[in-house]
């Protein structure tokens, strides 16, 4: 039996437009109203499902890749990065505009216009697609926050975007050579998404089942990419959508349709009305 269905969202839970739909809502609801949990597990900073258009519908969430976990009333728990992390790694690439991310907001270490080089990676279907996105994003950004300042928060993820594939590989190794104080687990190849070693979905979505005193076994997941590894590893219950890396296809075991014909929320509602119905096998071609 089901109790709590976790999803990341862009290129899982929300539709091919990366946005929340009467159809994801309707399921949400329907899911919710049958007494489960459904928790929005994403790299994006969340601290609520309102704030990307779930309303007032009753979810949970894992922001932040993990770092940030919220339930239905607030803020649970965080996982923050090491200072000594950031006192190395800001000075160390002066060209890479850092989004730090904390509870207080979001402090980058450059200009907006860094920033948005960084997109230069992207295809440009993808460029003119989260062109919005980006736009509101950085209105909540403060730019070119000094280190002494960044520091004075306790950081949770850091994010960025590398165009230059030299410089790109410079981050990479730098990251590996400080396997002790970060990890990098992107959604996407041209993004870096760091955060402590310790955090990931995987680990944040056991900790929050833990909390509402629900059984992994008890633990349904969907993901598509690569911060979703961790997750679809870690249960037994777990989905990547038809348009998710083949990494993700292999971590999950399972694979169901595509999230432009809104394949995870019919899943879930799929699983919800086969326990009612007394099964608790469900198959979703």
């Amino acid at each position: 039996m089901i109790k709590l269905f976790a999803s990341d969202l862009d290129g899982t839970l929300l539709n091919a437009f990366h946005k929340v739909d009467r159809t994801i809502t309707d399921a949400i609801r329907e899911v919710t109203d049958a007494g489960a949990h459904v928790v929005l597990a994403t790299g994006r900073t969340l601290l609520s499902g309102s704030e990307i258009g779930f309303g007032d519908l009753p979810v949970e969430v894992c922001g932040a890749n993990g770092a940030i976990i919220a339930g239905r009333t607030g803020v649970l728990k965080t996982f923050t990065v090491r200072p000594e992390l950031l006192e190395l790694l800001i000075p160390a690439f002066p060209g890479i505009c850092f989004e730090c991310i904390s509870l207080d907001g979001m402090f980058a270490s450059a200009s907006a216009e860094l920033r948005e080089a960084g997109f230069a990676a992207d295809p440009p279907w993808r460029r003119v697609a989260l062109r919005g996105m980006r736009r509101l994003q950085a209105q909540s950004i403060q730019f070119n926050v000094p280190l002494a300042q960044i520091l004075e928060h306790e950081i949770c993820k850091v994010n960025c975007r590398v165009a230059d594939a030299g410089l790109a590989a410079e981050l990479k190794a730098f990251i590996a050579e400080h396997a002790d104080l970060v990890v990098n687990a992107p959604f996407s190849p041209v993004m870096f998404e760091m955060t402590d070693p310790a955090v990931n979905k995987g680990a944040s979505i056991a900790w929050l089942a833990r909390h509402l005193g629900v059984r992994e076994d008890e633990v349904a997941v969907y993901g598509d990419g690569g911060n979703d590894i961790a997750m679809l590893e870690r249960f037994e219950h777990a989905y990547a959508t038809a348009n998710g890396s083949a990494a993700a296809k292999r971590a999950a075991g399972n694979v169901i349709g595509r999230c432009a014909f809104h394949a995870v929320p019919r899943h879930m509602v799929a699983t919800v009305r086969e326990r009612h119905r007394g099964s608790s096998h469900t198959i979703i071609e």
